[in-house]
């Protein structure tokens, strides 16, 4: 299973095994979603973490 690198509004970065409505793309309903984050253990607003170039 891919797993997606996400942000959190509150700036945590975490994976997650999936990321809900991912395939209606962005131009949909925007990139973000609410999850769970491990971190802050509430439910964020969280986005992709675009991959580092380099």
């Amino acid at each position: 299973m891919e797993r997606t690198v996400v942000r959190c509004a509150e700036g945590h970065v975490f994976s997650t095994a999936s990321f809900p409505m991912q395939n209606l793309g962005p131009g949909r309903l925007g990139p973000g979603r609410l999850l769970r984050c491990p971190r802050c253990a509430r439910l964020r607003h969280s986005v992709p973490v675009a991959p580092e170039k380099g």
